[in-house]
């Protein structure tokens, strides 16, 4: 594994996210994947010859927001109640294959390659339960709140205190008494005060033993079955995944969806370079990710827009630079490219070489500035200088920032 500083999660479907909980102990509703018409129809068979009401179709794509979002085609809403296998059949044919657009995909949307065929529920309460860490506190963090099915945000937003935390010692993991005080703040009572601590437990379980940098249920339920018993459902689960710890965990990261993911983000991980695109026209090439977040900054300080981050780590080869100039070149918004250096690891002529090369190898055009500082500078400065290439040098961060800006001009703003 290459040692970075950042960390990037890998996201998973619904589906896998529930399949997951699962096998931690976490009750979710019984329900499979389908990528044919046909095959979400037999799901939905098995699920109403069980006994159940009602059967949800739903779209399954990296974003939330799905029951409200419209498909390009028109028809409204990525998830549906149906009332029959032939009902679950007929939504399936005008939602696969079609571009779902949610608050979260942007105008572009995402196209819906798989549905989750889920047993209906009857619910009578939503909550809202997440685990992450705590960088403060250095510690893992489990909120619930009274407030399901809203964005965690908004009632971080407008009611904080209906938002219950409980700080975790790693050493110790999550112990009963936090779960039930945790099932507690939520109202819950009688029974349904151990089925939540038992849930919560496996909710904490899966975050920790899947090197998760989230699991999120929202909504977290408790339904009325046809007996009229009620119980504690996680209708809907997201869990992100640190990439960091993926090496540990083949069977999770054989869940990855490339379709869901960027190109240019996916290309970027075959180098093991940290790669996000943005919306500017300045592309950034930076050893560091805390100097890559400098950079972006200082570029949008003198008028500029970052095209992406882009960290090529603490000792990136002369074919890893190289790998980087090709893929920034990939995303036509790109105006002008600043490479911003600090070489301690880093030898500053290794990075110097792989420009030189990268530019000749794609016959750039696009107004490049060069930050060289740090070990081996010299030899660095020397290598441009000699290459013969129209590269223009950045005495300082401000100076290289101003510059490129200033190559550009109108055209980054």
């Amino acid at each position: 594994m290459v040692e970075r500083g950042f960390s990037f999660a890998m996201n998973i479907h619904e589906f896998q996210a529930k399949q997951l909980l699962a096998q931690y102990g976490v009750a979710v509703p019984a329900g499979s994947p389908a990528t044919t018409p046909e095959a979400a129809r037999a799901a939905a068979e098995k699920l109403f010859a069980a006994g159940h009401a009602r059967v949800v179709v739903k779209s399954q794509i990296h974003a939330g927001g799905r029951g409200k979002g419209t498909f390009k085609s028109g028809l409204q809403g990525g998830v549906k109640v149906c009332a029959s296998a032939e009902e679950v059949f007929e939504r399936a044919q005008v939602m696969l294959g079609q571009t779902l657009v949610t608050k979260q995909t942007g105008p572009a949307g995402r196209v819906v390659s798989q549905l989750l065929i889920e047993a209906g529920a009857k619910i009578v309460k939503e909550f809202y339960c997440a685990v992450l860490l705590d960088r403060a506190a250095s510690r893992p963090l489990m909120m619930v709140s009274t407030e399901g099915g809203m964005d965690i945000e908004e009632v971080a937003a407008h009611t904080p205190e209906k938002i219950v935390k409980e700080l975790i010692d790693p050493a110790t993991g999550m112990m009963p008494f936090q779960a039930r005080k945790l099932a507690a703040a939520l109202g819950l009572k009688g029974d349904l005060i151990n089925s939540a601590a038992k849930l919560l437990l496996g909710v904490y379980k899966t975050w920790w033993e899947s090197d998760a940098s989230m699991v999120e249920i929202n909504p977290l339920c408790i339904v009325e079955g046809a007996d009229g018993k009620q119980s504690l459902v996680a209708l809907d689960g997201k869990i992100g995944l640190d990439d960091n710890g993926l090496f540990r965990h083949a069977n999770l990261l054989a869940m990855r969806d490339l379709a869901e993911e960027s190109p240019l983000e996916v290309e970027a991980s075959k180098f093991s370079l940290n790669y996000i695109k943005l919306d500017g026209s300045i592309a950034c090439l930076v050893n560091g990710a805390g100097l890559a977040m400098a950079t972006m900054d200082i570029i949008k300080h003198y008028g500029g827009e970052p095209a992406n981050f882009l960290d090529v780590g603490g000792g990136a080869s002369q074919e890893q630079v190289a790998a980087a100039f090709k893929i920034i070149l990939q995303d036509p918004s790109v105006r002008g490219i600043l490479v911003n250096i600090f070489g301690g690891i880093m030898d500053c002529d290794v990075i110097a070489k792989g420009i030189v090369a990268a530019v000749k190898e794609t016959g750039l055009k696009l107004p490049l500035v060069v930050r060289l500082e740090g070990n081996n500078v010299v030899a660095g400065k020397q290598t441009l200088a000699d290459s013969g290439l129209t590269i223009i040098s950045g005495g300082t961060m401000a100076d290289a920032a101003q510059k490129v800006v200033g190559a550009l001009g109108a055209q980054c703003r």
